[in-house]
């Protein structure tokens, strides 16, 4: 009995009165209409295509390709909005950043000049890595010297 309801169902169109305007009345419609709408239009889909009245291929191909749920096209403006709220969040961390290295020490003493030539002269003095090290007799290296040589104030 419901195959024979199911196949009469398919057989008979879709009013155009309710198909009319679909793509505007679709988003509004509740949902438990539009999942009555879509068999309706599923159930007639199953008989030959030629049968199908050109407003029930308008409608069943929207419904299934239109842009609305997740293919809706973003509000306008989104795509500036979603840029501001980015720039906003790098400023906001930008100016943190910036308030830590504030507040941070100096370097320490160990990053001057002065003080890596006296850690690679040690180095020497030890023979630390006496083959391919400091200490190699044809080394041409830097060695410990990383660091600009230490700011002094002008002396005035």
């Amino acid at each position: 009995q419901q195959i024979q309801q199911a196949r009469s169902a398919g057989t008979h169109a879709i009013s155009n009165p309710t198909l009319a305007g679909i793509e505007k009345r679709w988003e509004a419609m509740p949902p438990q209409e539009q999942a009555d709408l879509w068999m309706a239009l599923r159930d007639r889909m199953k008989v030959d295509w030629h049968e199908l009245t050109p407003q029930e291929k308008k409608a069943a191909y929207w419904i299934a390709f239109g842009p609305h749920g997740p293919r809706a096209l973003p509000p306008p403006g989104e795509g500036w909005k979603v840029f501001n709220y980015t720039m906003i969040g790098v400023g906001v961390s930008f100016i943190i950043f910036m308030l830590e290295r504030t507040q941070a020490r100096g370097a320490p003493r160990t990053m001057t000049k002065e003080y890596q030539e006296m850690t690679n002269e040690y180095l020497k003095n030890q023979k630390t890595e006496a083959i391919t090290g400091v200490s190699a007799e044809d080394y041409k290296g830097k060695g410990m010297v990383q660091s600009a040589p230490e700011k002094h104030p002008k002396l005035q």
